[in-house]
């Protein structure tokens, strides 16, 4: 039931406008592994699917027909079970003489067909993809009342040939949604929905940078525990529901996943991220198509995001990993190997110089994936900005001091809004040395990029920073992580 769905509006506007046009629709679906792309759609649709299927996982040609046949029978109901076809070709004759003829059938009314991890389907040699492309061009394409619907996990799959296919398919789809995690707002509205009402902000941030918006991971939360003992729970106990998650992921959501694997770990230990050139150099891949792919396939996918300085070209882009569950198993789970290390041992961490850096790494990447709301807070929602981050690292200038910004937000109205992130759990100190680093960035900053806007340094931190003369002297303006639970205009 739509009443079931949380925090996606966007994407229910798009199913929405699909069932009320005049022409055939044909939207592809992707998204990761356990992002929630199979019950949205169900929960939207609900009993409004006309036929739905799902792949068989490493299932042969033949067990994906009889699956088909299974499939187009629960369909027709009446008791009636067609014969498993020879080949796909067949199949999709099948389902044409179904979508012609089957009882009840209302030329006003879209009849909706969803075919669920269609990746798996295209076994070798099975020509099914072929079939698929002869199915809509010949069919789907002239029904002016009919809705197919493609989804899958394996992103590369969808991504090369579905999303940016060059055969059959090229340029046929009319819509597209790539499913994302969900925002703090949302997560917080799903907890709730799950009954989880006595956690605070704060402890479902900690949450958020452990888990990130992952629905199937969230699902795993229980009540009447702290955001300490969940994660304890979850991800450190002998039974811990995603211990061993990680490789799953990248398996099933991409080929040569070992490439993959590679870059994230690579990222992992550089916070301030690393250009092209010096990600796969350090990751040891090869530049040229395969390395494009890999990263396009990570980025679509929301595990890493190219972010182009301020100043830059996008061949200057700097890629950091984004992804809050693929961070924390690799700073604290992969070290571990395959042993528990016990109840309570991310509890006994509590003040450890390691949390701390992770958790700085993780807040600031909580940070970017908020910025509408920032900039809602800020006031200049409005406004044309641009974002990202800058540094200089002062090596050819003798003398010269380097600086890093984590994230500018240039704005159109003569503004830059220097943003520092800072997670701690009290209000943060702005002691004299730190106050001189930030004098420090504004000066190198002005020095290098010859800036004639005016510069207001952003205070983003848990609950704000304490009024002392440091923080009157720089006009600080705060920023509280409650801003990021608004939710996204």
């Amino acid at each position: 039931m739509i009443q079931n769905i949380v925090g996606r509006d966007f994407e229910s506007g798009i199913f929405r406008e699909a069932l009320e046009s005049p022409k055939p629709e044909f939207i592809a679906v992707y998204g990761r592994r356990r992002i929630g792309k199979t019950f949205l759609i169900r929960e939207f649709f609900e009993s409004d699917l006309d036929f739905e299927i799902t792949g068989i996982h490493n299932g042969t040609l033949s067990d994906q027909l009889e699956n088909f046949a299974d499939a187009l029978g629960e369909s027709i109901g009446l008791g009636v079970q067609p014969k498993t076809p020879s080949s796909w070709k067949e199949a999709f004759k099948l389902l044409e003489n179904y979508l012609e003829s089957f009882p009840g059938r209302k030329k006003s009314k879209k009849r909706i067909l969803f075919f669920d991890e269609l990746p798996w389907m295209n076994t070798p040699r099975s020509k099914f993809l072929q079939a698929l492309e002869h199915f809509w061009n010949t069919y789907g394409s002239r029904n002016k009342d009919l809705v197919l619907i493609v989804c899958g996990s394996a992103a590369s799959w969808m991504i090369q040939k579905i999303i940016h296919a060059r055969g059959g398919l090229h340029n046929r789809l009319t819509r597209q949604i790539r499913l994302l995690p969900f925002n703090l707002h949302e997560t917080k509205a799903f907890l709730r929905k799950q009954g989880i009402t006595n956690l605070t902000d704060y402890q479902i941030a900690q949450l958020y940078m452990a888990f990130g918006g992952i629905p199937y991971y969230l699902s795993h939360i229980g009540k009447n525990k702290s955001a300490a003992e969940i994660i304890d729970e979850v991800l450190f106990s002998e039974n811990g529901q995603l211990r061993f998650e990680y490789d799953q992921l990248y398996r099933s959501l991409f080929n040569k996943s070992e490439f993959h694997m590679k870059v994230v770990e690579t990222l992992s230990s550089r916070k301030s991220g690393l250009t092209r050139s010096e990600l796969l150099r350090k990751a040891g891949i090869s530049t040229g198509g395969t390395a494009s792919k890999i990263l396009e396939e990570l980025e679509e996918s929301g595990f890493i995001e190219a972010s182009v300085p301020y100043g830059k070209k996008h061949y200057d882009a700097i890629y950091r990993l984004v992804d809050e569950f693929t961070l924390f198993h690799l700073q604290w789970i992969k070290p571990l190997g395959k042993r528990s290390p016990g109840k309570g041992y991310w509890m006994s961490r509590l003040n450890s110089p390691k949390r701390k850096s992770w958790e700085g790494y993780a807040f600031e990447n909580l940070c970017m994936k908020h910025i509408p709301q920032i900039k809602i807070v800020l006031g200049i929602a409005a406004v044309e900005t641009a974002e990202g981050p800058w540094r200089f690292t002062g090596d050819r200038k003798p003398g010269m001091k380097g600086a890093q910004i984590d994230l500018l937000i240039d704005r159109r109205d003569d503004v830059i809004n220097l943003c520092e992130m800072k997670f701690c759990n009290d209000k943060y100190i702005i002691t004299g040395k730190y106050a001189a680093e930030l004098r420090n960035k504004m000066e190198v900053f002005n020095q290098q990029t010859s800036n004639r806007k005016s510069i207001f340094i952003t205070m983003i931190t848990t609950f704000g920073t304490k009024e002392n003369m440091y923080s009157k002297e720089l006009n600080i303006k705060n920023l509280y992580l409650k801003a990021f639970f608004r939710k996204r205009p």
